[in-house]
């Protein structure tokens, strides 16, 4: 407070900036400045190295679903082929046991001895 009660605020006193580091300050630095540059460098290119990596995993994850996706495909068309042949397979033995019975059988019997009707 000054004379009259009322708050003053206080005078700042610049003091002149010094004119070069102390002698022994300077190594410190020039040290410090160093680690400092180094540390911001490793940590540009580990964010380089992190984009690069996150771009790749997702290049690698689209191939996958397409991979995917292509196998569920033909594993649908796997089970379809299947379901045709074992179709295919009973016909087949359907064709046989006609051919059996209706041409095979008449046959071996007109052999034995009995005349063939037709």
């Amino acid at each position: 407070m000054d004379e009259n009660g009322a708050d003053t605020p206080e005078q700042v006193i610049k003091f002149a900036p010094k004119v070069g580091p102390r002698s022994y300050d300077t190594p410190v630095e020039e040290a410090g400045q160093a680690i400092v540059a180094k540390i911001r460098r490793a940590s540009e290119l580990g964010n380089e190295t992190c984009d690069r990596a996150m771009k790749l995993a997702h290049k690698l994850s689209l191939g996958l679903r397409a991979a995917e996706g292509r196998i569920n495909q033909l594993e649908a068309e796997v089970q379809l082929f299947r379901d045709r042949s074992a179709r295919a397979e009973g016909w087949l033995q359907t064709i046989y046991k006609e051919i059996e019975e209706k041409l095979i059988a008449p046959r071996s019997g007109s052999i034995e001895g009995r005349p063939m009707s037709l």
